[in-house]
């Protein structure tokens, strides 16, 4: 039995629905429905690359410099992404979380951040992961169990197949009237686009072909319960959902162009984000969560197959 790099699996089933979660990052690395693997995940004696499955709190995306102002005082968090001088993807992607439940179709992992250089706050996070005849579904709890407010966004980094070679062949629709200009750093310049007459528009599901998707989506359109719902299709009928609650005001696309050569187009990675890129500086979706105060967001993935 190779050895677990990612540490502890707890593995989930309902129904001919299978999926690993795991220990390092509290991520999810394997989700499949019978003989088909939904999730492009990793193996169990690899570590986690490119973010596949993990969750990003306590912000996702880009921080410029790593540098943020909050409630009167300047913070300074490490440079993960060098090259471009940011700080990336929040703190927990390398944590050990701990399982508080786990039954035969779920299981809750808890982690609580004390204090640190750069997030001097406490934050209690609880990620619960199920699947019932809907599919999967992800609920992320953030509780402030300090005596100040902090700031908070949550963000989710799962890359998708319809069982297609390459996403080339597969169809995308992102329901989504926006996106945000990004800059060299992938950071916002702060200007918001229309998606109508570009190639970013996935309105009206069609083909992805060669196109290079590494966007942020915004003006998400949501139906009578909130949600909102990017479909990725394959040829043969495959089918999957990707749905997020009205928490959720933020998609990152991304085709995996910066990937290892061999990694590259293999999935998409459809990111539910409550806030966008850079959000501690900017305050756009940031998320103040009081003390004693509880934050909660769902997003959750419906996969169907020609019956």
């Amino acid at each position: 039995m190779p050895t677990a790099a990612s540490g502890q699996q707890f593995e989930l089933s309902a129904g001919t629905q299978r999926a690993t979660v795991v220990e390092v990052g509290g991520g999810l690395r394997t989700y499949t429905l019978d003989d088909w693997s939904i999730l492009d995940g990793y193996p169990i004696d690899r570590m986690c690359d490119g973010g596949r499955g993990q969750p990003l709190l306590p912000w996702p995306n880009r921080l410029a410099d790593g540098r943020y102002h909050f409630d009167g005082q300047d913070y300074q968090l490490p440079i993960d992404e060098v090259s471009v001088s940011n700080a990336i993807h929040g703190l927990t992607r390398w944590l050990n979380w701990t399982a508080v439940d786990q039954q035969p179709s779920q299981v809750t992992l808890a982690q609580t951040l004390h204090p640190r250089a750069g997030y001097p706050f406490s934050l209690e996070l609880r990620l619960s992961y199920r699947l019932d005849d809907d599919g999967l579904t992800v609920t992320t709890q953030a509780t402030n169990v300090g005596d100040r407010p902090l700031p908070f966004g949550a963000g989710f980094h799962p890359y998708f197949s319809v069982g297609t070679p390459l996403v080339n062949d597969a169809t995308l629709r992102v329901p989504a009237d926006q996106t945000l200009e990004l800059d060299a750093r992938s950071l916002p310049t702060g200007r918001v686009r229309d998606v109508a007459n570009t190639e970013l528009d996935f309105r009206v599901a069609h083909g992805i072909g060669t196109t290079k998707l590494d966007t942020c989506y915004t003006g998400l359109q949501r139906d009578a319960r909130g949600e909102a719902g990017v479909e990725l299709s394959g040829p043969d009928g495959r089918r999957v959902t990707i749905w997020m609650d009205a928490n959720f005001g933020w998609v990152m696309v991304y085709s995996g162009e910066t990937l290892v050569p061999e990694r590259r187009r293999q999935g998409l990675a459809v990111e539910p984000m409550t806030c966008p890129p850079n959000a501690f500086r900017t305050g756009d979706g940031l998320r103040v969560i009081a003390p004693g105060e509880a934050f909660e967001a769902r997003w959750g993935v419906r996969p169907s197959r020609p019956a």
